[in-house]
Order: C-alpha cells, then structure tokens, then sequence
C-alpha cells in the first residue's frame, strides 16, 4: 500500500521538484520509503508502506527489466504468487509490483484482467512514449487526475495534486451542488473544476505528443452471466466458499494483521473467516461508548471470545473525539458526510503494531442489508399508483407530511409528486441528503435538474424485471455511496495512518456470483439472510438478530452538545462564502438546533465538514 504521483509537463523544467513536492503530501501514505524518477518531461514519484517483501528490492519506481516500462504502484494483487509462475522474467524481488511489471511486459494491458486485488497504478511506455492509468475493479483505492494547456498530472490524493503548481484550488458549481445532494461528488467528478476520479475498473491512456486522453472500461458489474438453477443448498456452499477465498487471499502479508469489528454481521464474518485461517490469535479492535444506545461493545465481545482473537476496545468519549476531531478532518483529501469513525479506529490500529487490517465493508451492498433493498422492492410492487391522477398524489403526501413531519414523509411526498415511476429518480431520491427546494434555498447560483448518479445502468444493461431489481439496487449501491462516500474515506482515513485496510466483501468473483442470483434467492427476508445462512457456524443468533446499527457515532446528541462549539464557529463561516445565501446556512443550522424533524444531523455535518475542508485546503473562492 502506497501514494504515487505523477506529472508530465511541456516544461520541464523544475519537474523533479514538483513531484518531489506531491511526494511530501503523500508521507503519510508511504513512511517506508520516498523514491523518484524523471526522464524528459514525465516525472514519477513514490512513497512505500511496505506490506510485501520489505526489503529495499521492492521500492518504486520500478522499471523492468528490458527497461522499457517504468511502474508506480499503490495497492496488492492478491494472486501475484501465481501470476510469478506464469511469467519468464529475471524477478530481483518478491513483491506483486514486480509481478504486474512481469506480466505486462509479456502481455502489455491485457495482463490487467489477470490482477484479483485493490490497485490503481501508473505505467510509462518509453518506447510508445504513452501514459497508462489503471484502477480495481471496485474502486477501492483511488486515483485522481487533471489534464489542463498541456499539462497532465495524477495522485493518490487532491492535495498532492494542488502540490504539483499546475492545479487551480477553485470549486465546481456543479459539484457542490452534487454534495449538498449526497454527501459527496460522484465519480469521475470531484470538488474541484478541473479534477477528475478514475473511475473503477478503467484504463486511462495519454499520449503527451498529442496531448490526447483515451478511456475505456476494462469490466463491469453486469458483465455476467446467470448462474444455472441450482439448489439452495448448492447457492450456499458456493458463496460460502468464494468468502471464504475472499478472506483467505486478503491475508497473503509480510506485517502484523489485524480486523476491524463492530460486531454486527459483516465484521464478524470477516473475523471468523480469519481466525479459521490464521495461526495465531487475530487482533481485532472495535469502538465504545459512553451513550449505551450507541455502543456496540456487548456484540463484538462476543464475537471476539467466540474466536478466541486479541480483542480491544477503544473508549470514545465526545471530549476525546473532539480533541482528535481536527486531526481526523485535516486527514480527509475530499469532504464527505463519513469518515472519522474510521480514522479514530485506525489510529488505535496501527498504534497497537498492526500495519494492514481487514473490514467488513460492503457486506450491505452485496447482500441488501440496508432498507432500501426491501423498499425498491415494494415501491415496484406498488408503481401503479403512479397511474392516479397528480393532484391526488400529490395531497396524499402533504398530508402525510402533516401527519408525519420528517425526512422519511418528505421523500415519499417527493416521490408521488413525480410523473411516472421510474428507478433511477426513485433510487436518487432515496439516497439524496439535502433536497433540491433546501439546496435552491440556500446557495446564491441556480441549482440546475439532477443528474442521476444511476443512469449509467441502463446504458450497462441492468434491464428492470422481477429476477433481479435486487442487483440492480446493489450495482447502484456499489457504483455511488459504496465507492464515492465509504470506499474513498476509508482509504483517506486509514491511510492517514499508514495503515493498509482490505475489503473481502468487495471480491470480484463474490460480487459477480451473488448479482447473477436471482431476488428470490437472496431476498432480505431476514437481515442478510443469504450471507447468514450461508455462514451459520459464524453467526449466531446473537449477532443476527440484534439491532442494526452501523458503525455511526452519536452525532444526533453530539452536535447539540460537546461539539456544538465546533460545528457552530463552522456553520458561521461557511454562510459567509460566496457561494451561500446570507444566513440560509444558519438557518438550517437553527432549525436543526430547535429539533426540525426535516433537519437531521446527516443534513449538517457535511456542511461543517464542508467548511473545514475549504479552510484546510486554502480554497479560492
């Protein structure tokens, strides 16, 4: 696990600086080692976290040995022991960056479809004088880019892109208004006009001599074919084994390991996977505290003792997280509506020795844990209500919002006030933060219509039919709140401390085997009910039928509370920036205070996130 920078430049001179620069914002990513490498105009640069093959043979930027390429990798290929095999090259390490220099070599970019891991790497051609990026199937390591008058710079991280001198620190109107919305910008957009994410699964080719950009996609989520009938029984065994080599393959690492575990279903499968394979005692670490309706703890002792594993609590009080609050902040490269949970768990991770940790991460999204699986289903089941007249659809969710007041009444009024049933504004709806009416109230620009973050599955052939609406939810949950919200904070997050974090649930062949099961196979009758009885000698009955309550803290209480201060010096001086409308933002902030049910926390912590983002980065407004 690395940061890799990159700059190719019409100028070059002070190239070796730049890159030296974007280096230094990524240490925190790469303590291991710093290495760099400038040839003409192109400039490569690489901090190591070292978790395969420590010795020095292994640090980058790596050239191969015909000389021809020239690598810089941040990630694991969890099969690079097998791919060595299949590869004739004089290998001087024992590491997977070699093994992708091996096997491209040989088979130039079609060797991408050979690498089952989280990646995003960079590879000069000399000889082609072209610039290729590639990014994992499911997105879980990033890599951002910008390519402006000739110049074409990418990194791990925004901020060592604004390092490189060529990137402007300006927002993007519409981006912002993407955030508001979803607690984050979508890819391939990002905060910033001009910055772009790869998205997953793509390759990315510049050719500085023409000063052109190609993409294209090398796989995708429906790109699979439909199991055969099997029997139940038969479903279960087989995703009981591809988890099982799921977790087993994310365990190849020459450093202590250990899990994050919450105790609920995910983590706890994950840490009983482990502990099957591993030799001795898994490490794991969960958070508690003091507010009992919040706290976890109960759940994750149990699991810990089931599995024998060397548990540890880590105690959060509202005034130990708000001493650490600024540090967990200035750690996060792009604003998001999530991820200090992450960062603080982290920290006392890698503080007890232990430099890579698995996560129960996208469990939900692979076996419709969340509520908006069962809720897609019964809004098919009743789109014939779309059939009445507007008028009458419409006063039913007024008065529902009259009865009801609340977030939860003023979606399903958003809803039937819209012409037709139709997926993807369904699905946008249920997943928006902030709605377009509170967005136009505060910003001082027009909003303009939503862009659906899921229109893209129709254009990959996720035809709608009663077999699989339940996939479709998953690819639209993987594609947007997965990827852009939970995978990139938890990467930014653990990464802030050089800690490795792997995602067993975000396997290739596991995800493309249970999308290919059609709704009745893994319908969420129970919580998860597919995963569970798939795992019965990990899961007991315990933790299955608990209260679901995600790894969350007590913002609700917090914000009203200890962090009230905090959150109050930053909503004052977000409604100051331009791009806000005199005092709406306080506006929302008050309403929230005074116990609005429309204004819940999730509506206000992204906009205090907002602003200490803007702050930090020396934003030009």
């Amino acid at each position: 696990m690395c940061g890799i920078n990159g700059i190719i430049c019409r100028s070059a001179t002070g190239l070796r600086e730049r890159v030296d620069a974007m280096n230094q914002y990524l240490a925190h990513r790469g303590p291991d080692s710093e290495g760099t490498w400038v040839e003409g105009e192109v400039a490569f640069g690489h901090r190591r976290l070292s978790i395969i093959d420590l010795s020095d043979a292994g640090n980058q930027p790596m050239i191969s040995a015909c000389g021809r390429y020239v690598l810089i990798f941040n990630g694991e290929v969890y099969n690079f022991r097998e791919l060595r095999k299949q590869f004739n090259y004089p290998y001087i390490s024992n590491t997977d960056t070699e093994v992708v220099l091996a096997a491209w070599s040989e088979k130039g970019s079609d060797a991408i479809e050979l690498f089952e891991g989280m990646y995003a790497f960079a590879m000069w051609d000399k000889k082609e004088r072209k610039l290729t990026l590639v990014r994992d199937r499911m997105g879980v390591k990033p890599l951002y880019y910008s390519h402006k008058n000739g110049n074409f710079v990418f990194s791990s991280e925004i901020r060592a892109l604004l390092a490189s001198g060529v990137v402007e620190k300006k927002i993007s109107h519409t981006s912002l208004v993407d955030y508001l919305r979803y607690q984050t910008v979508q890819t391939p957009d990002t905060i910033l006009e001009g910055v772009k994410m790869l998205p997953p699964a793509t390759v990315l080719e510049y050719y500085p001599d023409d000063d052109e950009v190609k993409l294209y996609k090398y796989w995708y989520l429906r790109n699979i074919s439909s199991n055969p009938r099997l029997s139940y029984e038969e479903v279960k065994e087989e995703v009981r084994r591809l988890f099982f080599a799921a977790v087993e393959k994310r365990l190849v690492a020459d450093v202590p390991f250990g899990a994050f575990l919450s105790g609920g279903i995910d983590s706890s499968a994950v840490v009983g996977a482990m502990s099957r394979f591993s030799d001795h005692k898994v490490k794991t670490f969960t958070i508690t505290f003091a507010e009992d309706d919040y706290s976890e703890a109960p759940y994750a002792r149990h699991i810990a003792e089931m599995n024998n594993t060397d548990h540890h609590e880590i105690r959060l009080s509202p005034e130990h997280f708000l001493e650490h609050l600024p540090s967990a902040l200035s750690a996060m490269d792009h604003p998001s509506g999530d991820g200090p949970n992450t960062w603080m768990v982290s920290k006392a991770t890698k503080e007890a020795g232990i430099d890579m940790a698995l996560s129960g991460l996208g469990g939900d999204e692979v076996f419709c844990g969340y509520a908006i699986f069962p809720r897609m289903v019964q809004l098919q089941k009743i789109k014939a209500l779309w059939g009445l007249p507007g008028g009458i659809r419409k006063l039913t969710g007024k008065a529902l919002q009259a009865v009801k007041p609340g977030v939860a009444s003023n979606k399903i009024a958003s809803l039937l006030a819209m012409q037709k049933y139709d997926f993807n504004s369904f699905y946008a709806q249920s997943r928006q933060v902030l709605s377009d009416d509170q967005i136009e109230s505060i910003l001082n620009f027009s909003v303009e219509e939503n862009h659906l973050p899921v229109d893209w599955l129709d254009k990959e052939g996720w035809e709608l039919s009663n077999d699989n609406l339940l996939s479709r939810v998953s690819a639209a949950e993987m594609e947007t709140y997965m990827q852009n919200v939970l995978l990139r904070d938890s990467d930014q997050m653990s990464m802030a401390h050089a800690l490795e974090l792997r995602v067993p649930f975000m396997d290739h062949q596991l995800i493309e085997y249970v999308l290919a099961l059609p709704d009745q196979i893994k319908y969420p009758s129970t919580p998860k009910k597919l995963l569970v009885d798939s795992l019965p000698d990990l899961l007991p009955d315990y933790i299955v039928n608990r209260p679901k309550m995600g790894f969350v803290f007590p913002w609700e209480h917090w914000l009203r509370n200890e962090l009230f201060g905090y959150a109050d010096e930053r909503i004052r001086s977000l409604s100051k920036r331009p791009y806000f409308k005199d005092n709406s933002v306080i506006e929302l902030w008050d309403g929230f205070q005074k116990g609005n049910p429309s204004i819940t926390f999730s509506r206000i912590w992204p906009l205090v996130v907002l602003e200490e983002w803007m702050s930090t980065i020396a934003l030009v407004d």
